[in-house]
């Protein structure tokens, strides 16, 4: 699908038709295109299109790349962001001149919302430079609200594990393993933030290098080193957020610990307790024809009082020393 987009009154303005607005287009939004497409492009402004499968690549000179006087930028950014297993997928940037060419095979949440904002109001988005920096601001906003967001969650995941939890195991139990499961959430998602951040950390520097070579207005090389300060002060905080949540993991863990440490704790001293009772039932219980007590009238009684008190005593001295 191609999109395409001209200035009208400093608004940007979606057009239908590419071919007969060649000369006013000034943004060229490609969603999942096909080959036609890429071609149609390609023939437009005299450069190739990357493929998905070059834009997945890993290597900086892969994703950071001039050609044919054309700046190439990848960044990988989220999609489904609403949800804790994000979309990651690159998302190529083309500076043709005046232009700017994006390619991708997602629906990233700033592609929506800055073209509606920039149709309604005159955000100075007159060429492909300003646009390109106006959508990248739209983009480091979406995940600086994915961060808050997260760390919201995370307060919430705290707050869980370190308060007063039911007195019944099984239910304790679940609740173990659900927060085991949205801690486990939190950190894919603080990941990808993390790995998107740095590609924009990553591009944001190759796009303040363009903008020295393609003589960008001051304004706009201000704007980049903001945005640039910017991506540095989120992945800084993403990478805080992890740290949090690697705590709580380790803090979960060590709380499952205490729970199955006080089960084995239980029966350890039930197993003392009930011990010397039952030495005593068991000297009783010998099958030799001379007890002392055999025929003797009290016995029986002595022998419970004998067991009863045996396992109270070990009781109070456990209970004394703070054991139990």
């Amino acid at each position: 699908m191609i999109k395409a987009f001209i200035v009208d009154n400093d608004r940007l303005r979606p057009v239908d038709d590419l071919l007969q607005n060649s000369d006013a287009v000034v943004w060229v939004d490609l969603l999942s295109p096909t080959k036609e497409e890429e071609t149609t492009i390609e023939t437009w402004l005299g450069i190739a299109v990357p493929t998905r499968e070059e834009m997945e690549e890993i290597e900086i000179s892969s994703r950071l790349y001039v050609e044919d006087g054309a700046y190439f930028m990848t960044a990988i950014l989220p999609a489904q962001t609403e949800l804790d297993d994000p979309l990651m997928s690159p998302v190529t940037f083309v500076l043709a001149g005046s232009r700017l060419i994006t390619v991708r095979y997602h629906e990233p949440k700033a592609f929506k919302t800055f073209p509606l904002r920039a149709e309604k109001v005159a955000t100075g988005c007159t060429s492909g430079d300003t646009i390109l920096i106006g959508l990248l601001e739209a983009i480091v906003d979406r995940l600086a609200d994915i961060l808050e967001r997260a760390g919201r969650d995370v307060e919430a995941i705290s707050r869980d594990i370190f308060e007063a939890r039911s007195t019944k195991v099984s239910k304790r139990n679940r609740d173990f393993q659900e927060l085991l499961k949205g801690i486990g959430r939190k950190e894919d998602l603080a990941s990808s933030v993390r790995d998107s951040l740095i590609s924009l950390q990553r591009l944001a520097g190759f796009l303040a290098h363009a903008s020295t070579q393609t003589k960008m207005s001051k304004d706009t090389r201000a704007r980049i080193k903001t945005l640039s300060r910017d991506v540095l002060s989120l992945a800084d905080h993403a990478t805080f957020l992890s740290q949090k949540i690697s705590f709580l993991l380790d803090a979960t863990l060590g709380m499952i610990s205490i729970e199955q440490n006080a089960i084995i704790k239980i029966f350890s001293v039930a197993a003392v307790i009930f011990l010397p009772p039952t030495l005593v039932a068991s000297t009783y219980g010998m099958n030799f024809d001379i007890i002392p007590e055999l025929k003797w009238h009290f016995g029986y009684p002595f022998a419970i009082g004998m067991m009863v008190l045996s396992a109270i005593l070990p009781f109070w001295y456990f209970r004394r020393r703070g054991w139990l």
